[in-house]
């Protein structure tokens, strides 16, 4: 017998306690559960042998003993009840959120969990079984198509934003929710993969990150000062449609006198350059002075001599 298992038993004996159970991580270990948890269970339970939780070939591979601990008491079941008491850890109700990420954190510490300790799904207690499925051979979690699904379990609102005119290409599995947010933890907002909501965006909008000589200071602090990434009934994800998001911003870019001396109320939206009311141009004129971008079209910046115009 090797000394350190010597001294641990020696210790724990000195102290008339038991030595703790030895955890088998390989098919022997495993024998001890799957001779009665087979596939007759209701859910599936030896599927798991085709993940990456059963490559026994692997070291790092764990056993059902490592998730769910020994379970003496549930393999022996002492009193010879006909109900045998639960395992050590269920991963049910009875097991608390906290000692599953424990269990869990064991092997996937650090990484994209490394933020994990007080992130907004350990605060509200999601437990990592609300997401993943260990024994299935295919964690819906894990696939672009079907992340969806489980992240719009809880999230409702955003899955109803997927469903407006202009939206990211969610519904065809083109992209997924942790393309942009990382759900075990984050040092940015609202979980961003990035820092920031902005290093977010052009991790795919590279062309809108600059730098230009003329910068538009919005586009520069928060991306959703003008977007709603989830989806939006306007187009380009815009929170409102030109020229009222704009002017929610610029109220006074076209005011000033115009022809007839009178001003209008809310003149940056009734005139063009502060010269002419709408109600006098030509229909084209008009419609294209009632969008901003008709003019401005490099509105997340511009490098264009005449200044900042965005105009090209």
């Amino acid at each position: 017998m090797p000394a350190f298992v010597l001294l641990a038993w020696v210790s724990a004996n000195a102290c008339g306690q038991e030595a703790p159970a030895q955890i088998d991580r390989g098919l022997k270990g495993d024998a001890v559960c799957t001779r009665c948890h087979d596939e007759t269970e209701a859910k599936p339970v030896l599927s798991i042998y085709k993940t990456p939780h059963g490559v026994k070939a692997d070291e790092r591979t764990p056993g059902c003993q490592s998730c769910h601990g020994p379970s003496e008491a549930h393999v022996k079941n002492p009193k010879g009840s006909s109900t045998r008491p639960p395992v050590d850890v269920d991963y049910g109700p009875r097991t608390t959120a906290h000692a599953q990420a424990e269990t869990c954190l064991k092997c996937h510490a650090g990484g994209q969990r490394a933020h994990w300790a007080g992130s907004e799904h350990e605060r509200r207690d999601v437990p990592c079984t609300a997401c993943h499925l260990i024994h299935a051979a295919h964690d819906r979690v894990m696939n672009s198509i079907t992340q969806q699904e489980t992240c719009f379990a809880c999230h409702k609102t955003q899955r109803a934003q997927t469903h407006r005119i202009s939206t990211h290409p969610l519904a065809a599995g083109e992209m997924a929710c942790s393309d942009c947010h990382n759900p075990h933890g984050s040092a940015g907002p609202v979980l961003m993969v990035k820092n920031s909501v902005n290093e977010t965006c052009y991790t795919c909008h590279a062309e809108r990150r600059g730098p230009f000589l003329w910068s538009h200071q919005p586009v520069d602090e928060d991306c959703t000062t003008c977007h709603t990434p989830h989806g939006s009934n306007n187009t380009a994800l815009l929170k409102a449609r030109t020229p009222w998001l704009c002017q929610e911003c610029h109220t006074a870019d076209h005011s000033g006198p115009i022809n007839s001396g009178a001003n209008l109320p809310g003149g940056n939206a009734t005139t063009v350059n502060g010269t002419l009311p709408l109600a006098n141009q030509n229909p084209r004129s008009q419609t294209n002075a009632r969008n901003c971008l008709s003019c401005h079209a490099m509105i997340h910046g511009s490098n264009h001599p005449a200044g900042a115009r965005f105009s090209r």
